[in-house]
């Protein structure tokens, strides 16, 4: 194998020593290629274009390490569901190293599913190809969405029988990301009272992500600053487009702002604030609408860790740390607000005024209030909004049985958005109103072949059109139609471990 393959500087492991333990992969039986992304290789700056398949698959199984290379376990905590675990780290996964990418960003290339760790609890540290491939398709139909994710580079099948339910084909994902940086990873530190450790972690973060915070006499508050600001643009973006993320242990929440850890998660379909997918989410403590609140719970679990770093004396730095906290509301309430009006085809010339932002946020509010009435599908009725911005509303309104309500909706909206013309607004909703998402029932189906009877055909044509959310192609049509009814009422997602 070339050694030009992969240009490796792993700076996480040689600037942060203590803070992961060096492990290699488990080998594996028969690894065979089952996906690559030569698009984001490309990105990647990795050479892999007249790299045999089989050289692939000993490459992102393990077997074949390239050279460069320095597979570690990251260390972290986590609060789960509520409750604080002081010691989760990397159970069944291995940062291998970083790259530089084409655009100069510094990218993690770790494994999933690549055997027991000095933290796996337990755990067979394996994967099955099932939940392997929901990473592909989750994190591809984000990133299509324009959403800031983590995503997949390749997955392989082991030739190995993974347990859990039933016996499960094996596989491993190796998965990019802008980091691995979890808010679990300064908690893991802080539990233990080891300041240094947080504050090298936090200088290190502050340089790999914020650097233009270097220097700042008050980096640290600035920095949880950003974190928060990326947070809140996610959370307003998971939440227009519908994501359920399905378990937002602090673990699961990166500091680079990124969709990370695909397991329980789905796209709503119809619309309901307390809609949960995750099997384990028994309390509906993650459901849709609780999203954003959850976010702000766990950044204020990061301020804590953070805390002595902030300012001097424990008061002060709650004080920094409260004036961050309590404005994360009004950020995520902005970023919202400014998807929401792209979604609605609303472009007031200027900036929108104080009264502008309350009188959309209502129209906003009164179009979701119609959409839980009427348990309207929540992506093909901001799509079939477009319609009716051209002038047919009788696409939307098939979507209602309250149709005078939705009328009389309609006719606020029109007159709101008269500022803007028919076409153009029309042509901005198709932009940002998706036709095609990873629909529940699509996914499983996918999922199910490729796992069953080893058919990758319904995967790829899946991959392809969640590829294309806007496009109104007659042949994606499929992928566009809700479930069949009641498929969702008791549809449950599992997080493969």
């Amino acid at each position: 194998m070339p050694d030009t393959v992969f240009n490796f500087d792993n700076s996480y492991a040689r600037e942060l020593p203590g803070c992961y333990v060096a492990w290699p992969p488990a080998p594996v039986e028969a690894p065979r290629l089952l996906f690559l992304n030569r698009e984001l290789a490309l990105e990647l700056r990795l050479e892999l274009a007249a790299t045999a398949e089989s050289t692939l698959a000993a490459i992102f199984s393990g077997n074949a390490l390239p050279e460069g290379a320095t597979p570690i376990a990251q260390a972290y905590a986590g609060h789960q569901f509520g409750n604080f675990s002081p010691q989760l780290g990397d159970g069944r996964a291995l940062l291998i190293g970083e790259v530089i990418d084409r655009h100069g960003c510094r990218r993690d290339l770790a494994f999933k599913g690549s055997g027991r760790t000095p933290f796996s609890r337990n755990g067979d540290g394996k994967a099955a190809v099932g939940p392997m491939l929901r990473e592909v398709l989750i994190g591809e139909a984000m990133h299509a969405l324009g959403i800031p994710t983590t995503r997949a580079l390749a997955v392989i099948a082991t030739g190995e029988a993974v347990y859990r339910e039933t016996t499960l084909p094996g596989a491993q994902l190796t998965r990019v990301a802008a980091s691995h940086i979890r808010v679990g990873t300064f908690e893991y530190f802080a539990a233990r009272d080891e300041r240094e450790h947080v504050r090298r972690l936090a200088d290190y973060a502050i340089a790999r992500h914020d650097p233009d915070l270097c220097g700042a006499e008050d980096r640290y508050a600035q920095w949880l600053r950003a974190v928060a600001e990326r947070q809140a643009a996610l959370l307003a973006q998971w939440m227009n487009v519908g994501f359920i993320h399905g378990v937002m242990n602090t673990d699961n929440m990166s500091i680079a702002g990124e969709t990370i850890d695909f397991g329980p998660c789905a796209f709503m379909e119809a619309y309901h604030p307390g809609t949960v997918f995750s099997s384990i989410d028994e309390s509906g403590r993650y459901a849709y609408g609780n999203q954003p609140g959850i976010a702000q719970w766990n950044l204020a679990r990061l301020a804590e860790a953070i805390l002595p770093l902030l300012a001097d004396g424990e008061d002060a730095a709650v004080e920094v740390a409260t004036d961050i906290l309590s404005g994360f509301g009004a950020s995520y309430r902005r970023h919202w607000l400014a998807g929401v009006r792209a979604k609605l085809g609303l472009q007031a010339p200027g900036a929108p005024t104080a009264a502008d932002d309350e009188a959309d946020a209502a129209l906003a509010g009164d179009w979701l209030a119609l959409l839980q009435a009427g348990q309207a599908d929540y992506t093909l009725a901001w799509r079939r909004l477009a319609d009716a911005a051209e002038g047919r509303p009788d696409a939307v309104r098939e979507l209602f049985a309250d149709t005078p309500a939705l009328d009389a909706w309609l006719a606020r909206w029109q007159a709101r958005a008269a500022a803007v013309p028919a076409a153009q607004r029309t042509q901005a909703m198709r932009r940002v109103n998706p036709r095609i998402i990873p629909r529940n029932h699509r996914v499983e189906e996918a999922l199910d072949a490729a796992s069953s009877a080893g058919d990758l055909r319904p995967f790829e044509a899946l991959l392809q059109a969640i590829r294309r959310p806007c496009d109104d192609d007659p042949a994606l049509a499929r992928y566009a139609e809700p479930a069949p009814g009641g498929y969702t009422d008791g549809y449950r997602t599992f997080c493969g471990t």
